[in-house]
């Protein structure tokens, strides 16, 4: 691992410029290099080394959400010394920033989504087999090291990009942590930092490169903690009163429930505290519950389904049950006005092209996959145009139904690896993540600059927003008014 540095000190070892002949070779890494638009892709092949090291060092931290103090300062730190100003600590989140710089009066903002928390018990190096670099150590299998890193590199390009051309604009990037089940987005809306964004963008590491619309499911979770009174579970069984018993009685209710629900429905869960000893009855158990689907009311309904399950559980062993709400998370709104420019843009850009190191460390990673979803090469190519429904649940949904919002994805990993997984991993820290990062911050810059001289399109994306969300439409934050859960990893 790398040695750990100060955000200071961190600022001070980037490389934020390069040579115009090394950043037009740079650019020239990427299959099909447009010339549209040339001088803002340059700008963001000038960021390539410094995003690179800012990636990398993100990667080796591996920090769980709420507690990517270093991750956080780092990127902050960048966008300091590139001229943003830097709101820290922002909706009681001490890892929450906003990084904002203007230019002129009026334009329009231009919001930039940068996400940076890892995944637990995922630590892997960057080889293509099973070799985890800390023992049970965490590692960024969602690929938000490079989410953050392009992000921020594509916003430090568009301030070059308005300063260069004259141009009245305001860019701001927002640092989002905890997306892995923390909600990090939904108390930045919750505080409103996004009413005066035009439009957001953002976008997520993947294995494919798509630009299609898509929607998520909605998404709620809770922790079930049942109390109630420890015995000596030979002796004196009938003293107690299980907690465990309480957890297993809700699942198995919860189970047959599922008979029950809409077919597009999810409900997972898992069981985080089942007692101490078999000798013991449990005084306190706990199981962990994600409910989900593509619609919110919805999710609502089977939420507090789950709930009754939970309070008729607790009634029937003669235990207590405490609900905590753990996060709640909209579905996303596509946006088709703004996915149209975006899939303009990745399509004069083109895909992911290998060397020959890569192709050699892709077969290897291509060998361990379990049905891979595409071939190898397809790295190459741009998925078609079209609407494609998630099951996967994530916190810019809340965005999206606030402001005009898109997002894509470019292939930083091998083609058919699954997200959460090792070999998401071990490409994401290489040179196949960082080409799939250098990708999708041209993209995010060269749709930032278009909307900047194209107002219309602003104005058609927020039209569309206005028609999708329906004319009774009152932002609620479905984890309603509890604090940011900034122990949830503990």
């Amino acid at each position: 691992m790398a040695p750990m540095m100060n955000s200071s000190a961190y600022s001070n070892n980037l490389v934020h410029r390069i040579s115009p002949l090394v950043c037009l070779c740079t650019a020239l890494v990427l299959s099909g290099f447009s010339q549209a638009e040339p001088a803002v892709i340059d700008l963001v092949a000038a960021e390539q080394a410094a995003g690179e090291q800012l990636a990398t060092q993100i990667w080796e931290w591996a920090e769980l959400g709420y507690q990517e103090t270093q991750s956080s300062s780092a990127l902050q730190a960048y966008l300091k010394d590139a001229g943003f100003r830097i709101e820290a600590g922002v909706a009681d989140i001490p890892t929450a920033f906003v990084a904002t710089y203007k230019r002129g009066r009026g334009g329009p903002t231009i919001g930039i989504l940068a996400e940076f928390d890892a995944l637990p018990g995922l630590s892997q190096s960057a080889v293509p087999q099973r070799e985890p670099r800390v023992a049970d150590g965490s590692g960024h299998a969602c690929g938000h090291h490079l989410f953050g890193a392009a992000s921020a590199m594509a916003g430090v390009a568009l301030r070059e990009w308005i300063i260069n051309e004259g141009t009245a604009a305001t860019i701001q990037v927002f640092g989002t942590p905890a997306e892995e089940g923390g909600s990090g987005k939904v108390y930045l809306a919750r505080a409103g930092l996004f009413n005066n964004v035009d439009v957001m963008l953002h976008w997520h590491p993947g294995s494919v490169n798509s630009a299609s619309p898509y929607a998520t499911t909605s998404n709620k979770s809770g922790r079930f903690t049942f109390n109630g009174k420890a015995a000596h579970a030979a002796s004196a069984p009938d003293r107690g009163r299980s907690a465990l018993d309480g957890v297993e009685a809700m699942n198995f209710m919860v189970n047959l429930m599922r008979e029950h629900v809409p077919q597009t429905s999810r409900i997972h869960y898992v069981i985080t505290d089942g007692g101490d000893a078999p000798n013991i009855v449990p005084e306190q158990a706990q199981v962990y519950y994600y409910v989900r689907h593509p619609d919110v009311d919805m999710v609502v309904q089977l939420f507090d389904r789950v709930v009754n399950a939970a309070e008729a559980a607790a009634m029937g062993t003669q235990t207590t049950v405490d609900v905590e709400v753990m996060h709640g998370n909209y579905p996303v709104l596509p946006n088709y006005t703004l996915s149209r420019l975006v899939n303009k843009n990745m399509r004069e850009l083109g895909g992911i092209k290998y060397d020959a190191a890569e192709e050699r460390f892709a077969e290897k990673i291509y060998q361990t996959l379990l049905n891979p979803s595409q071939p190898l090469g397809s790295e190459q190519a741009i998925l078609p145009f079209e609407f494609r429904q998630s099951m996967g649940s994530t916190d810019v949904g809340d965005v999206s139904w606030l402001v005009p919002t898109v997002g894509f994805n470019t292939a930083t990993w091998v083609p058919g690896t699954p997200a959460h997984s090792w070999q998401a991993v071990a490409a994401g820290g290489m040179s196949i993540g960082h080409k799939g990062m250098l990708l999708a911050a041209q993209i995010l810059a060269k749709t930032g600059a278009d909307l900047i001289q194209d107002p219309d399109t602003i104005a058609q994306a927020k039209a569309e927003l206005k028609k999708s969300q329906g004319e009774d439409f009152v932002y609620a934050a479905l984890l309603g008014d509890r604090d940011p859960p900034l122990d949830y990893r503990d």
